[in-house]
């Protein structure tokens, strides 16, 4: 017996006559029975995979069949544009039934939440910030709203696991779990990662749940992609290629930043390409019209950052296209993936550099690809200021929290080492208080963190401040000030936004806007990036690559070629095997090329400090040492620092902890430690102590 025949009579009928479906797909049968059963489970498969339909088809089997009433299903996104895209399908999906799908953030109109408070719907897609901000605000009444939850379904769980936001989410499950008074089952969907089962443990926490990894062979991904690396030297030459190229079809093109967002959709422009742009300093009414505009044309390109990375459907695309390069294999796999989606069609991208560093970066990437190799997904570790964000959170949601229940109500976050130490500190420091053991919000929580109702709280990430820019009254979205500082002197201020040239007319820096009009003149914006580091894995990959290696199943331009012997012979030095290599120059610098990774040289740097050249920064392939330093030295030096090294921990200066979001709320040490131990890389540490140390003279 088939998956399909295991769901409610209601839903198979729908599946058939309302989506026109002869069959479901490989991940929608295999995820019926775990899903029906109840169990918490991870869905995995590729961009387009059908893993929205895998959770909701059982689980609307289960709401008909079990007679579920009130909000019995929350679907929570990583991004409000993924809710905004995700709700006519939820929507239609649950009018099968005669039931109702809603949604809650930011963008929705107060009236529309307060409606939903008062009569929830059945289905609730949301955000782990929006769902903070109900738990916290004294107009939701939360047991009457959370009171029937049954099921949390959370999409591109991924996005989640590798960073803070995480932590946040599942301190909210948790109280989530414990306002509903019964288990809550979990269904995480997420494309491809290296870990499926230490994520899914993570996601679930409960060690006495049934859990399952859902993850069958996906039909028609046998298909080799094809993926071409070329070299064009700038994004002015990139908008030349992408306007002769693939003329007649719909290119989605990623971009490292806004800034070469901007700068390439007015590039594109000036080349006669209808162009379309979205990425997260514009409107969502900016974003969603650009997107909309884009799924209706023809013979088009839509320029974006990471924000069309995450699944929002933009309608049929023919091409992905890269400048330069993603950070990670997964980010490469989960934007190849946004093609091929049709039948007889093939997934494929376009990988265009402008640089030296992201043909590199881009090869590197793609020589992982080639190996099999795909990042595991981890959650930081000692996240004790997302402890404390809880706990504080808590406060405001319960108003008052027996000290006894607070940590049933924190459920994995308890057992954080050093909770105990931060609920200590919150209350000697006075964010909470404590009355005979009956714990509430204290004045220094509304004086560090009560603005605007504690919205600082219900975010686990820090952002730029940024300005919104207004052409009358329409919201165009927003800038840095960076973008404000440049000014040619005695010229007119001129920015860029949405593909489009404006001209500053007034700031008002008091309420943070800008207000423009259009202008014919050549404007320019900046936003500040939030840096990337590269992981040991990718580090040595780049090795290889200089050495020779070139990734299979890859189309090679002959600029890309050619770009790759200049490469090779910048660093012809470097040969295959476990290397290192100490390299000399004319003008007697000296680079140690330690092909490590970010994490594993800044602990070198910290216990090699007086080999090195203190007035270089920390890089993610090379060190510079003084320039004394020869080979023997650095090698004795590792031989008799080895086990310090190793054991070793960063140290943490106070510029550092302020990047800490809520650090203020967490003990100095605590907060040092935490950082501190989220820059370890033993594995990378140990294979640059152990690798051979070559010494390379001019």
């Amino acid at each position: 017996m088939s998956g399909f025949d295991d769901l409610h009579p209601a839903v198979q009928y729908h599946v058939v006559n309302s989506l026109g479906w002869s069959s479901l797909r490989p991940l929608q049968e295999a995820a019926v029975s775990p899903v029906l059963s109840g169990d918490d489970a991870l869905l995995l498969a590729p961009t387009a995979g059908g893993k929205t339909e895998a959770a909701m088809l059982p689980l609307l089997s289960r709401m008909a069949a079990g007679g579920w009433r009130g909000l019995s299903v929350l679907y929570v996104c990583p991004l409000r544009a993924l809710v905004n895209d995700l709700e006519p399908r939820l929507s239609a999906m649950t009018a099968w039934l005669g039931r109702r799908a809603a949604v809650w953030h930011g963008d929705v109109p107060d009236s529309v939440r307060q409606r939903i408070a008062k009569d929830p719907p059945d289905v609730l897609l949301t955000t782990p910030e929006s769902l903070e901000a109900m738990l916290m605000s004294a107009r939701v009444d939360h047991q009457w709203l959370f009171g029937d939850l049954r099921t949390i379904v959370v999409d591109e769980l991924h996005a989640f696991g590798g960073d803070d936001r995480g932590w946040h989410l599942l301190g909210v499950l948790s109280r989530l779990t414990r306002l509903a008074g019964r288990p809550v089952q979990r269904v995480g969907l997420s494309a491809t990662v290296g870990n499926p089962e230490a994520l899914l443990d993570w996601f679930v926490e409960d060690s006495r749940a049934v859990r399952r990894v859902v993850n069958p062979p996906v039909v028609g991904l046998d298909a080799v992609p094809e993926v071409e690396l070329d070299y064009v030297g700038s994004v002015q030459n990139a908008a030349h290629v992408i306007a002769r190229l693939h003329q007649g079809e719909k290119r989605l093109v990623f971009c490292d930043s806004r800034t070469q967002v901007e700068d390439l959709a007015v590039a594109l422009r000036r080349n006669g390409v209808q162009t379309f742009v979205s990425h997260s300093s514009l409107s969502a009414a900016e974003r969603r019209q650009s997107e909309a505009g884009f799924a209706a044309a023809s013979n088009c390109v839509i320029v974006a950052t990471s924000t069309l990375e995450l699944g929002v459907d933009i309608g049929d695309l023919d091409r992905v296209i890269q400048i330069d390069a993603p950070s990670t294999v997964a980010a490469f796999l989960q934007r190849m993936g946004r093609t091929g989606r049709r039948p007889g069609t093939t997934r494929n991208m376009l990988f265009l550099t402008t640089r030296q560093e992201s043909l590199w970066q881009a090869a590197s990437i793609l020589l992982l690809w080639d190996r099999g190799y795909v990042e595991p997904v981890r959650a930081p570790v000692l996240p004790l200021h997302i402890v404390a964000q809880q706990i504080l959170g808590l406060m405001l949601q319960e108003r008052q929290v027996v000290q006894h229940d607070l940590w049933e109500w924190l459920d994995g976050l308890a057992v954080v080492p050093g909770a105990d130490k931060v609920l200590a500190h919150l209350v000697a420091e006075g964010f909470v208080v404590d009355d005979g053991g009956l714990l509430s919000i204290g004045p220094k929580a509304e004086q560090e963190y009560g603005r605007r109702h504690f919205l600082e709280l219900t975010s686990a990430f820090t952002s730029e401040p940024l300005l919104q820019v207004l052409f009358g009254r329409q919201v165009l979205g927003s800038l840095s000030a960076l973008s404000l500082v440049a000014r040619p002197e005695g010229g007119p201020r001129l920015v860029l936004l949405g593909g489009r040239s404006w001209l500053v007319k007034h700031v008002d820096w008091r309420r943070w806007r800008v207000f423009v009009e259009a202008t014919g003149l050549r404007g320019r914006s900046r936003w500040n990036g939030g840096g990337r580091t590269m992981s040991h894995e990718l580090a040595r990959a780049h090795h290889d690559v200089a050495a020779g290696s070139s990734p299979g199943g890859v189309h090679l331009s002959r600029r890309a070629q050619d770009a790759l012997v200049d490469l090779r012979e910048d660093h012809a030095f470097v040969s295959p095997g476990d290397r290192t290599y100490v390299v000399s120059d004319a003008s007697r610098a000296v680079q140690w090329w330690t092909f490590a990774g970010f994490t594993a040289n800044s602990a070198l740097t910290q216990g090699l400090g007086d080999l090195l050249d203190g007035t270089a920064s920390v890089g993610d392939l090379r060190l510079r040492l003084k320039p004394y330093v020869r080979a023997a030295d650095l090698r004795a030096a590792l031989d008799e620092r080895r086990e310090a090294l190793l054991d070793a921990r960063p140290n943490v200066d106070d510029a550092a902890l302020d990047g800490l979001k809520f650090s203020s709320a967490v003990p100095t040490q605590l907060g040092q430690d935490t950082l501190s131990e989220r820059l370890q890389d033993q594995f990378g540490l140990q294979h640059a102590l152990g690798s051979v140390l070559r010494e390379v003279q001019p």
